[in-house]
C-alpha cells in the first residue's frame, strides 16, 4: 500500500478503507514550524509528546525544527531514528534509572531538568556534569491555562535558588525552566511567569545563559477560540526586555502549536441511530484528549466516496467503536443531515494528542499513516 497520496480524495478512491485513516499534511507543518521559527525569539524546541508519529517529525525536521523537548530515552530514541542532526533536550524532572547516563553517553545529550534536591543528586550520580546544562525548574502557574503543569513539577522560588546554585557548584551550567499550563489562553500568563522568574533571577549571584519558558500555547478548535500565536509572541518580546537577558537565550516548547494543524483522522460511519453516528474510532483511540474539558470537538467534513459531501447540516453525535457507553465524544458536530453507514468523516487540526494516546482497547486499533502532497490540499478548518 502507498503512504502517499496527492489528496484525501485520491487515498479514499484508492484505499475505501476499513480501519481509520490519519493524514500528515507536510507543508501544514511546514507552515505551523515557520510561524514559530519566525515569531518566537528565540530556541524553539519541538515537544515530541504532542505527536511523535515518524512522518509528523520528518516533516517538522524538513521545516526547520532542529530541536527536541524528550520526556523519556525511547523519545530520544524515536528522535535518531529520523535525525541524526536534531538536538535532543531530556527535559523531564523523572527518569528510569540509568536513562539519563545512556542519553550523555550514547546520544550525546547535554540538556536536563530537575525540580527536588534529591533529583539533582541521582542526576549527578549518572552523568558527567561537566559537560551538562541542568535546568531548574521553578513552578509557575496562570489562572488562563486550563492545565495546571505545575501541580506535579516544579520547586519554589526558594528551592530553585537552592538548585541552582548547587547546580553550579557541581561544575554543570545552570539554567532555569517553568511552564504555566498546557492550553494557555492568554498570553498574559507568560508575562507573569517570566516577571515571577525575574524576581529569582534577581537574586542570583551570577546571570544565566539560557532560560526555558516552556510550551502551552493554544490553538483554535471549534467553539473553543484562542489567540493569534503572534500576541503570544508580541507578549514575550516585551515581557523579556531585561538586562538578566543579555547575551542569553529563551527557549520554548511548543507541542500542539506545531504538531495540532497538520493532521486529519479519516473515520467511516459504522452505523446511524437518528442523530447519533457509530464511527470505527473513538474515546479509546485518536480522539482520548476530548476526555479533558477543554476543546470539546475537531473542524469535520464529510465524504461519500471520494466526493465531499455538501448540503444541509444538522447536529450529530458522535460514538466510538467500543463496548464502553463512556465511549463517546462530548461535542455536537454539524455534518449533513443525509449521512449514512458507508460514508467518511475527516476531522483536522487533530494532529496534537492523539495518536500517542491510543489504546487497543476492545481490538480496535489502526496505524495506517498517510502523506498528503498536493500543497493546495488542506485539512478540515
Amino acid at each position: 500500500m502507498s503512504d502517499s497520496f496527492k489528496s484525501v480524495a485520491a487515498m479514499l478512491a484508492d484505499l475505501r478503507p476499513v480501519d481509520p485513516v490519519y493524514c500528515v499534511y507536510p507543508h501544514v507543518y511546514r507552515a505551523a514550524a515557520e510561524e514559530f521559527l519566525t515569531g518566537f525569539p528565540g530556541r524553539v524546541l519541538y515537544a515530541i509528546k504532542a505527536n511523535n508519529e515518524p512522518k509528523v517529525l520528518q516533516a517538522l525536521f524538513h521545516a526547520g525544527i532542529q530541536h527536541v523537548d524528550c520526556a523519556s530515552l525511547q523519545e530520544i530514541r524515536e528522535v535518531r531514528a529520523i535525525s541524526h542532526d536534531a538536538q535532543c533536550y531530556f527535559m523531564n524532572p523523572v527518569r528510569l534509572r540509568g536513562a539519563a547516563r545512556t542519553a550523555q553517553q550514547e546520544f550525546g545529550v547535554r540538556h536536563f531538568v530537575v525540580d527536588h534536591a534529591d533529583g539533582l543528586k541521582l542526576l549527578l550520580g549518572e552523568i558527567d556534569p561537566l559537560q551538562a546544562v541542568i535546568f531548574v525548574r521553578l513552578a509557575v502557574h496562570h489562572k488562563s491555562a486550563r492545565v495546571d503543569l505545575s501541580s506535579k513539577f516544579g520547586a519554589s522560588a526558594e528551592e530553585t535558588l537552592t538548585l541552582l546554585q548547587a547546580v553550579a557548584d557541581a561544575g554543570a551550567e545552570p539554567a532555569l525552566a517553568f511552564n504555566v499550563g498546557s492550553h494557555v489562553m492568554s498570553p498574559d500568563a507568560y508575562v507573569h511567569a517570566i516577571n515571577t522568574a525575574i524576581t529569582v533571577l534577581e537574586r542570583l549571584p551570577f546571570k544565566l545563559r539560557l532560560i526555558d519558558i516552556g510550551g502551552g500555547y493554544a490553538k483554535p478548535y471549534p467553539g473553543f477560540a484562542a489567540p493569534p500565536m503572534a500576541d503570544y509572541f508580541a507578549a514575550i518580546v516585551e515581557a523579556a526586555r531585561f538586562s538578566l537577558l543579555d547575551n542569553g537565550e529563551l527557549m520554548a516548547e511548543p507541542g500542539r502549536a506545531l504538531a495540532a494543524p497538520g493532521l486529519s483522522a479519516v473515520v467511516e460511519v459504522l452505523l446511524r441511530k437518528g442523530n447519533r453516528l457509530y464511527l470505527n474510532d473513538g474515546l479509546y483511540g485518536v480522539f482520548w484528549e476530548l476526555r479533558y474539558h477543554a476543546h470539546d470537538r475537531y473542524p469535520a467534513r464529510a465524504w461519500r466516496g471520494a466526493e465531499p459531501m455538501t448540503g444541509e447540516t444538522q447536529a450529530f453525535q458522535l460514538l466510538g467503536p467500543t463496548c464502553d457507553s463512556d465511549d463517546k465524544l462530548p461535542g455536537l458536530v454539524d455534518l449533513p443531515a443525509d449521512i449514512a453507514i458507508g460514508d467518511y468523516i475527516e476531522f483536522g487540526s487533530i494532529g496534537a494528542y492523539s495518536l500517542g494516546g491510543r489504546s487497543d482497547f476492545n481490538g480496535f486499533y489502526s496505524n495506517t499513516v498517510v502523506n498528503i502532497t498536493d500543497p493546495l490540499s488542506l485539512p478540515p478548518g
